[in-house]
């Protein structure tokens, strides 16, 4: 009989993005194995899911809101439509494991699971893991974290130092400079900067940036903008009549973004600082004030302190975002780039350089057991 596992999350690229890797993983090993997302109803997992060729259902799930206290009065109800949903989901697959990204919806799929005995796997891409995560910890199977140290939140005998997965396409990316940059519609001859808040957007850089656009004409800059549907109409008609900007809600492509780039404005997650150590970026970090515990503030002044990159903070980008980001450009990176003496991908047993590893990942059902590769980038 087919093993069958559900991989559970979304909300952001950050959870997508991995997991469709995962899933990649697992099919590359067992073709035969059936796989099922269970993503939140409305989030972009529900469009990027399917596009990726898996099938997913959608839960009516909700995170905390920490901007808009009020917006979380409808939470417990949501939650607990949503472990209605998970016992329906649950009983229909019958999965034999179940796999927790983060987001939304892995929580209720994962303590469902846990309820009912079955494997459960946990992936911490970040390294401060939240409350939901440490409480599944506790009953989990196995947890794949990114990095050390994290044994002040799981059990220590249930931690497997994995990295963090990092799309296909941006791994040995052989696309060059000039042909990544005609591929936008700009000039090979100006230096070119990429803005990406991530999968949704990031109101802070987008409003800095939407500042700042004549600067990067007066300095002879082009950009590639990804705005998130909730800017992207402001940013078309502000980029109207302007040849040296490309503007969209969403990147397909990144592999083409990053070969372009001389600059990048990024959030500071931990998928995007993988990807960016990937790359091999100069790079300004503007990190997400409300990350739980801020802790994107603290993964962007790690590599600020090991000069791979420069942070501006959100409260701070429509004063001084677009000045430090043509500064770093007419510096030619200045030698802030990510991943440059292996900075960013340090590996605890201290290794240097890039590290692209094929770990093992053993996922155990009842009676067998499947060891399956997956390909990470250890930050």
């Amino acid at each position: 009989m087919n093993k069958k596992i559900i991989i559970a999350g979304g909300g952001t690229g950050g959870h997508i993005f991995p997991a469709i890797a995962i899933a990649g993983a697992l099919k590359q090993q067992d073709p035969t194995v059936e796989l099922l997302f269970v993503g939140a109803q409305g989030k972009m997992e529900m469009e990027k899911v399917p596009q990726a060729g898996y099938h997913i259902e959608g839960i009516t799930i909700a995170g905390f809101n920490r901007s808009s206290l009020i917006k979380n009065i409808g939470l417990p109800f949501k939650l607990i439509k949503s472990f209605f949903q998970v016992r329906g989901i649950i009983r229909r697959f019958m999965p034999d494991a179940v796999v927790g990204v983060g987001g939304y919806s892995s929580f209720p799929v994962l303590r469902a699971a846990q309820a009912k005995g079955i494997p459960t796997f946990i992936h911490e891409s970040n390294s401060f893991a939240g409350k939901a995560n440490q409480w599944l910890g506790k009953k989990a199977t196995a947890i794949f974290v990114a990095s050390d140290g994290m044994e002040k939140f799981f059990p220590p005998e249930k931690i497997m130092i994995t990295g963090n997965p990092v799309r296909a396409s941006l791994k040995g990316n052989a696309i060059d400079r000039e042909t990544a940059i005609r591929f936008f519609g700009l000039d090979p001859a100006k230096p070119t900067l990429l803005s990406t808040g991530g999968s949704l957007g990031a109101k802070g850089i987008n409003e800095a940036i939407a500042e700042g656009l004549g600067e990067f004409e007066r300095n002879g800059m082009q950009l590639i903008w990804q705005t998130g549907k909730p800017f992207a109409e402001k940013a078309a008609a502000l980029c109207a009549g302007k040849p040296h900007i490309w503007t969209r809600d969403f990147i397909t492509q990144m592999e083409y973004a990053f070969a372009a780039a001389d600059v990048v404005i990024s959030r500071s997650g931990a998928m995007s600082i993988a990807e960016l150590c990937v790359a091999k970026k100069a790079v300004v970090f503007v990190p997400f004030p409300f990350a739980a515990e801020d802790h994107q503030t603290a993964n962007a002044q790690n590599l600020v302190n090991k000069k791979a990159g420069l942070m501006v903070k959100d409260a701070e980008a429509k004063d001084q975002l677009v000045a430090a980001v043509i500064g770093l450009a007419k510096d030619k990176g200045r030698g802030y780039r990510c991943g440059e003496d292996g900075v960013c991908n340090r590996r605890p047993e201290g290794r240097r350089g890039r590290h692209v590893a094929r770990r093992q990942v053993a996922l155990c059902w009842p009676g067998t057991q499947r060891v399956l590769p997956m390909v990470h980038q250890s930050v």
